[in-house]
């Protein structure tokens, strides 16, 4: 026994792709139905910084930061290279029609925000070119906002949201989930989960899924099916099939979702995967109950591996962090760094944070009063770690970090705090203990493999068909970007165009 239920477009997922892609038919007049498996709305989506990297639209042309869908076009090729060419033209020609879209609707205004990109190469933008959904009070969410998921650090603690206006990835979703609601024309379920896709004569015709009381649904879509429910990051055992590396349970992706579901059940009907292994990755402070913080950016501190040595430049953007993370090997890492006069405070950005107490206790933060100390701790050669510190604080001193150029680009510095006495932001030296090693992970955004799409986000099977009336975005479709994350808000910026571009190439 089944309910049936029928609409016009079918999204499964609740991010800030699907629900652009779910305006976006609503928008255009279609009775629109969205699925979110977990009770709350709005995926990593809601826990994101909420830049968007949606380059040469409008809000750029009114922040007058000289942006254009050309300078846009030569940074992304000069990055990506010539992967999924024919991709990248269609995003980059496509976002000032998503903005000028969402923006008509009274509930959505972006403005610029800065935050470069994230390559040194043509066409970047040095203060960034993402766009940012601007800050919304509660009240003007109304009863959408129980629905909204809150930021990680509250989410984890299954709190509400904070007092005060709801900024980042929560305003982009409660934004889009209002113009969405002012349409009239959809329904949001949440707890019901895709199971799998219906398909008569070779074409996706709706889905199966099950609802919170256990019912089967039955869901016929008359123009077609959207897909944006997120990767696999969540599901070990898919992790591990594609031999990705970190762990399940440091990846930012909220608990009872992004578990593959969508991914699979497309891949049961015939459709193509690639890139698997890649992540849209990240440094994360491992916690002490096992799972991970996104470190954003670091302001202080050397990172070193189990030998005692630096490997990188600590302020690399993440995805360059963790990939050279992956690169070297080490089983440990551990950013080293001297507490203040009040204690330990970890110089990093890192979401969700913790208690040093907690972190001290549990041992994935260790502290001593010397170099020598803090080095039998965390098991590597004191001679070693020694000289590892002694050299980073002549490269501070002179302001050149002669082995990993910390510094020397614009974004290493975008995170610290100007010190008048230091010839480079980038690098404090460690004058005096006590000394603190916080153990640092690889966790990761999101996973970055998926279905194969094309220019209109319709889903591919392996010999280049199209599956007809299947759609794919975000992170359940293979992202554009290969192995590269060009700049700050891709993710998000990328989900929305083709999530877009697919209800277009329904209506057509």
């Amino acid at each position: 026994m089944h309910e049936s239920i029928e609409c016009d477009v079918l999204v499964i997922g609740s991010g800030g792709g699907a629900l652009t892609g779910a305006f976006a038919a609503a928008e255009a007049g279609l009775d629109t139905l969205v699925l979110e498996k977990t009770p709350l709305l709005g995926g990593t989506s809601a826990y994101s910084g909420g830049a968007v990297w949606l380059p040469g639209t409008a809000v750029q042309d009114r922040a007058n930061i000289g942006d254009s869908t050309a300078k846009a076009r030569e940074y992304l090729r000069a990055v990506v290279g010539d992967y999924e060419v024919d991709r990248q033209e269609a995003f980059v020609s496509t976002a000032p029609a998503v903005v000028d879209l969402l923006e008509k609707n009274p509930n959505i205004e972006f403005e610029w925000r800065p935050f470069p990109d994230y390559f040194r190469a043509p066409g970047r933008m040095d203060s960034g070119r993402a766009i940012n959904a601007l800050d919304i009070e509660p009240s003007a969410v109304g009863d959408l906002l129980e629905r909204v998921r809150p930021e990680l650090d509250a989410d984890r603690e299954g709190a509400p949201h904070p007092a005060g206006k709801l900024g980042g990835g929560r305003a982009l979703i409660s934004r889009l989930l209002l113009a969405l609601e002012s349409t009239g024309n959809s329904r949001v379920l949440t707890e019901t989960a895709l199971t799998e896709l219906i398909v008569e004569n070779e074409v996706v015709v709706g889905a199966m899924a099950t609802g919170p009381d256990g019912k089967t649904l039955r869901i016929l879509a008359r123009r077609g099916v959207l897909i944006a429910a997120g990767g696999i990051e969540k599901d070990q055992p898919l992790r591990d099939a594609e031999s990705m590396p970190g762990l399940a349970r440091w990846s930012m992706a909220p608990q009872g979702s992004n578990t593959g579901d969508a991914i699979q059940a497309a891949v049961r009907i015939g459709a193509d995967t690639t890139l698997a292994g890649q992540a849209w990755y990240c440094p994360g402070v491992a916690l002490p109950d096992g799972s991970a913080a996104f470190m954003v950016g670091v302001r202080g501190g050397l990172l070193v591996d189990d030998a005692g040595k630096r490997y990188l430049n600590e302020s690399l953007p993440y995805d360059q962090f963790g990939r050279a993370m992956i690169e070297h090997g080490s089983e440990r890492s551990y950013l080293v760094f001297e507490a203040t006069d009040s204690g330990p405070v970890i110089p990093t950005i890192s979401i969700p944070s913790v208690a040093a107490d907690a972190h001290l206790e549990a041992g994935t933060w260790v502290m001593a009063d010397t170099i020598e100390e803090l080095a039998a701790l965390i098991e590597v050669a004191p001679e070693v770690l020694r000289n590892t510190v002694e050299q980073f604080n002549e490269y501070a001193s002179t302001g050149t970090d002669e082995q990993f150029h910390r510094g020397e680009d614009p974004y290493d510095k975008f995170f610290c705090r100007p010190v008048p006495e230091l010839p480079n932001a980038a690098l404090t030296p460690l004058k005096k203990g006590p000394y603190v090693a916080a153990r640092i992970v690889l966790s990761d955004l999101g996973t970055k493999s998926g279905v194969r799409t094309d220019v209109d986000a319709r889903v591919l099977r392996e010999d280049d068909t199209p599956i007809a009336g299947l759609y794919a975005a975000g992170n359940t479709s293979a992202s554009l970007s290969g192995s590269k994350y060009p700049g700050p808000g891709v993710p998000l910026g990328t989900a929305m165009v083709f999530a877009y571009r697919a209800v277009r190439a329904m209506l057509s």
